[in-house]
């Protein structure tokens, strides 16, 4: 496990799982790329009593080949002579050699990438739910670990299960994916030398994706990488978009209608504008949508403050999909110096600005505990109205709401007076619309800090780039 890097409540849930004294079924899902298999196979490495993978669009045969094959490497006394016929079979060849299996510690099954084992009409979940219902929930030793990406699959057939699996598993992981401090770490393990500036603009367009990062080149800088992963000819996250929400998603193209109407107002829509924008009927099919890109950490609600429930706001917060849809789309297939090219551009800068506002949303908890307040209950939300807003307000049990400015800035931030101006215009604007009683913090976020001026008092807060690193 010397190679994992942070992870650290998912290894311990692991751990747990594995500790108890019952049998668990265990469900880790997330995005694709975000390192799920990895996760899996790094903390429990030689400990497998039984582990195999689905194969991409193949049927049940070849599914049913793999499985014989799997079970034919642990189970090497008294293997099965031939794959089986059908699911129920093959459960029932993995319950036979399990019994065989004399061991004190939990038998850990892993089924990866189990959406692919689901083929049209091979009756998976039946055997599956046999194995679990009949067998594995009876006893004490088993620890069966499920894993996939497809999040419309994992959602409706594990952890909403309206039949035989309802309310049978007994243990959910979401992988979210890396935070700044954990992005810091694997880049710092891969030997690169970006000081946090830099990181920062990696993760504006990367995310936390592991398996983008993994792809960053020592040597180079933080816009050569972008440039040579999203533009030049052959890059890798060229075409990844699409490939993305297909590996997803059933059905990934009213997905994707989704996410392409959220991107044309970045603080969100409501359900009536989403439907309005994609055609898509506003009933239970576009909830099931909403949910799924919301589990995947595409996308996020909220509800403006002082608003009621009606005015729910979906925005998306993904790196990549802002990045590709923004830019990459947009940019000609042979322009291989696009990214160089658009740096400081006023293009550049309107993104960037807004990038870095979704790098401050991701670490909410970061900006919390530089404030002092992590153990304070907080809702946090926007508000805007015909004259002003405020992009990130975090409403405090203490009687405080901190009004948050983010602001991208390759040196420190200086207030001007015009800016200073906007600010006071701003939190007198909200005061008066909010009617609220409570006292504002101007909490400014910044990516070096604020430059000393006459109108630096105005900051109640002066957060720079270094919080959003905590652990």
């Amino acid at each position: 496990m010397e190679h994992l890097i942070g992870r650290r409540k998912e290894i311990k849930k692991l751990r747990q799982y594995a500790e108890s004294k019952k049998s668990e079924f265990i469900a880790v899902y997330g995005r694709r790329r975000v390192g799920k298999t990895y996760l899996i196979r790094e903390v429990f490495a030689g400990q497998f009593t039984f582990q195999m993978t689905g194969l991409d669009n193949v049927g049940k045969s070849d599914q049913l080949k793999q499985f014989h094959t799997a079970i034919s490497k642990h189970h090497k006394i008294n293997p099965p002579a031939k794959p089986a016929k059908d699911w129920f079979e093959a459960f029932n060849q993995l319950i036979n050699f399990l019994e065989t299996v004399d061991s004190p510690k939990k038998k850990i099954i892993f089924l990866d990438e189990l959406p692919w084992l689901d083929t049209p009409k091979s009756k998976f979940l039946t055997g599956l739910e046999y194995f679990w219902n009949s067998w594995a929930s009876a006893r004490r030793d088993i620890l069966l670990i499920v894993c996939g990406s497809a999040a419309s699959w994992m959602i409706t057939n594990l952890l909403n299960n309206r039949g035989g699996l309802h309310n049978r598993i007994t243990g959910r992981i979401k992988l979210e994916p890396f935070t700044l401090a954990e992005t810091e770490a694997f880049l710092k393990y891969k030997g690169t030398a970006f000081d946090r500036y830099q990181i920062i603009l990696l993760y504006m367009v990367l995310g936390g994706i592991p398996f983008y990062l993994d792809h960053v080149e020592a040597g180079q800088s933080a816009a050569q990488n972008i440039n040579a992963l999203c533009f030049e000819k052959g890059a890798m996250l060229r075409n990844e978009y699409d490939n993305l929400y297909a590996s997803l998603f059933k059905k990934a193209e009213r997905h994707q209608a989704v996410v392409e109407a959220l991107v044309q107002k970045k603080k969100g829509l409501t359900r009536g504008e989403i439907t309005k924008i994609t055609k898509l009927p506003n009933g239970g099919r576009l909830t099931a949508i909403l949910k799924e890109l919301e589990e995947s950490t595409f996308i996020r609600h909220y509800q403006p403050f002082g608003k009621k429930q009606r005015f729910t706001l979906y925005q998306l917060i993904d790196p990549y999909s802002l990045f590709y849809l923004d830019f990459i789309r947009k940019s000609a297939i042979d322009d291989e110096y696009f990214w160089i090219n658009a740096n400081e551009t006023p293009r550049y800068r309107a993104w960037s600005g807004y990038a870095f506002e979704m790098v401050c949303l991701h670490h909410i908890p970061q900006i919390k505990k530089a404030l002092g307040i992590s153990g304070v209950q907080t809702s946090v939300a926007s508000w805007y109205n015909e004259t002003a807003q405020i992009d990130l307000l975090i409403d405090r049990k203490d009687q405080v709401i901190n009004l948050c400015e983010m602001k991208f800035s390759i040196q420190p931030f200086m207030i001007t007076k015009s800016y200073a101006e906007k600010l006071r215009h701003k939190i007198g604007t909200f005061q008066t619309v909010a009617k609220t009683n409570k006292a504002l913090f101007l909490t400014m976020i910044t990516t070096h800090g604020l430059a000393q001026n006459q109108y630096t008092y105005l900051a109640q807060n002066n957060l720079s780039m270094e919080v959003l690193f905590e652990i």
